[in-house]
Order: C-alpha cells, then sequence, then structure tokens
C-alpha cells in the first residue's frame, strides 16, 4: 500500500505524424484548451506543454508540431522542435490514427526506436474502426518500432484515456510537483491568444491560406472600461491571402475577431476588446529573422 502515497511526476513528449489528435487528447486531459485544434493538419507549431494534476501525480506533456519530412525553413523548425523535446523527457507517446503503420508511421517510429526512455505506441480514434481490426493494428507496429505499451483511446470521446493515465503512473519516475496545481500550460497567455486567433483562421479559411499565416500579439496589457484591450497583426505571404482573410467589406476578418474574442474570454474570464490588423509579409516562412521575430526560434532547440 506505500505505493501510492508516493508522488510520481514527469515530462512526456507527445510525438506523431500531423493531425493524429496530439492537441485533442491534450485539451482532454488539461480539461481546458491549451492548444489549437482544427481538421488541417501542421495546426501546431511550437511546442506547447500541457499539465496534468492529480493528488500524487504530475505530468507535463510537451506538445510537438507533426513530424513530416520539411520543404521550407518553418518546416525545418517545426520537426526539429518535435525531435528535441524528446531529449529532455521520461517517456514518448507516439501518437497514430487506428489503422496499419505506413511510410510516415514507420519513418517516425525509426526515429524513435534508439531512445532509451519507454515509448507507448498511443492509438487514437478507435471510436472509427470495428474492435476485430485493432490486432493487425498493433502487429503492424510491432513490426516496426519498439514499444513498452500498445494503448487504444478515442481522444475526442474520452475512451481508453483514464486507462492511459493509469499506465503513465507506472512507468513515471517518483519526483516533485513542478508546477502549482491550478496551472495547465507553461506558456504565456499571448502566446496562447495568438494560437486561439490562429485556430479561427484555420477552420474558416481554407486551401493554402492558413498555413501562409502567422499571428502576433502586439499588446494585451492596456484596459479600457474595465476590458482588456488586445490588438494582433495576421502575416500572410501574398496580396491574394489577404484579400481572403479580410474578406468581402471585411466580413471575414470581422468573423475571425468575433470567434477569437469568445474563446479568448473564456480562457481569461474577462471582456476583451479584440482588434486585428492583416499584412502581407512575402515568404514569411523562409525568413529566419522574421520566424524568430515571431516566436520561432531556431536558437531554442
Amino acid at each position: 500500500m506505500g505505493q501510492t502515497s508516493k508522488h510520481k511526476s514527469g515530462f512526456v513528449a507527445l510525438v506523431g505524424r500531423p493531425n493524429v489528435g496530439k492537441s485533442t487528447l491534450m485539451n482532454r486531459l488539461i480539461g481546458q484548451k491549451v492548444a489549437i485544434t482544427s481538421a488541417k493538419p501542421q495546426t501546431t507549431r511550437n511546442k506547447i506543454s500541457g499539465i496534468y494534476t492529480e493528488d500524487d501525480m504530475q505530468v507535463v506533456f510537451v506538445d510537438t508540431p507533426g513530424i513530416f519530412k520539411s520543404h521550407s525553413d518553418l518546416d525545418e523548425y517545426m520537426d526539429k522542435a518535435s525531435l528535441s523535446s524528446l531529449k529532455d523527457v521520461d517517456l514518448v507517446m507516439f501518437m497514430v490514427d487506428a489503422k496499419k503503420a505506413g511510410k510516415g508511421e514507420e519513418y517516425v517510429a525509426g526515429l524513435l526506436k534508439d531512445l532509451d526512455i519507454p515509448v507507448f505506441l498511443v492509438i487514437n480514434k478507435i471510436d472509427q474502426v470495428h474492435p476485430n481490426d485493432l490486432l493487425p493494428i498493433i502487429d503492424s507496429y510491432q513490426a516496426v518500432g519498439k514499444f513498452a505499451e500498445f494503448l487504444p483511446i478515442s481522444a475526442r470521446q474520452g475512451n481508453g484515456v483514464d486507462d492511459l493515465l493509469k499506465t503513465l503512473k507506472d512507468y513515471l519516475p517518483e519526483g516533485p510537483q513542478y508546477y502549482a496545481s491550478d496551472e495547465v500550460t507553461d506558456r504565456p497567455e499571448y502566446f496562447v491568444v495568438a494560437e486561439m486567433i490562429r485556430e479561427q483562421i484555420l477552420r474558416l479559411t481554407d486551401q493554402e491560406v492558413p498555413h501562409s499565416t502567422a499571428v502576433w500579439v502586439d499588446q494585451m496589457n492596456q484596459r479600457i472600461n474595465g476590458k482588456l484591450q488586445i490588438d494582433a497583426t495576421i502575416f500572410v505571404e501574398k496580396d491574394g491571402q489577404k484579400r481572403i482573410i479580410i474578406g468581402q467589406r471585411g466580413a471575414m476578418v470581422k468573423q475571425i475577431g468575433m470567434r477569437s474574442r469568445k474563446e479568448i474570454e473564456k480562457l481569461l474570464g474577462e471582456k476583451v476588446n479584440l482588434k486585428l490588423w492583416v499584412k502581407v509579409r512575402r515568404n514569411w516562412r523562409q525568413d529566419p529573422a522574421f520566424l524568430k521575430s515571431i516566436g520561432y526560434d531556431k536558437k531554442e532547440l
């Protein structure tokens, strides 16, 4: 019985191909939104930590950008961010869709093979497959990687998430509580606010616009008539993208602002006045100095 009184804690990296549901799982575990979710790939760009705390365990989840073959400076940044997060963690959760391993999954499994820490294979979206299909999926992964545990879950519906937490507790080392019980992320608020605006752009626009978009919060420290004033700039690469984001008579940017404001007010628990500007910055994804100025700094990696 003495075992339960020992406090477990550790850092857990969530890795996987784009769009497998890593952010959805993190938001479910933490109980509120710390990572943005969208049906489009490459939603998460920076490492975002979500902090899960219960009486005898604290898990700091490092959510990484989906790993994929890179095409630009931003892509390379995202791959390096994913891999660098594995250096300082106690455990890795490799998250995949509930289907047999393809070339991309084999590529990631290969990257994880040489780690000397436990790697869990977390099979997400099991609500979308027949239970009989799970065994062949597991077999296909046993052939390409070395996994301490195979955990089927549905991040959206919550199936298997309690089992995942129990299994984590078995593997994590004894350790202190690193963060206060009410802390849910180690990212500054302005970062999460920028991500929430970017989420609405991802949801409301389509084709090539979303991933040509960056959001920077210019200021959010002034209150006028009891409302927090937030100024943010949406950067795009082309004039045509700027037109799409502004929309006819400003309808699209108004919609983005309205939806973002509601989410931000929920997060911060106060009334917000949000002002958005849209600027063209050509080829910003290939511009290291600009990437650094909006928070994507390779030197951190």
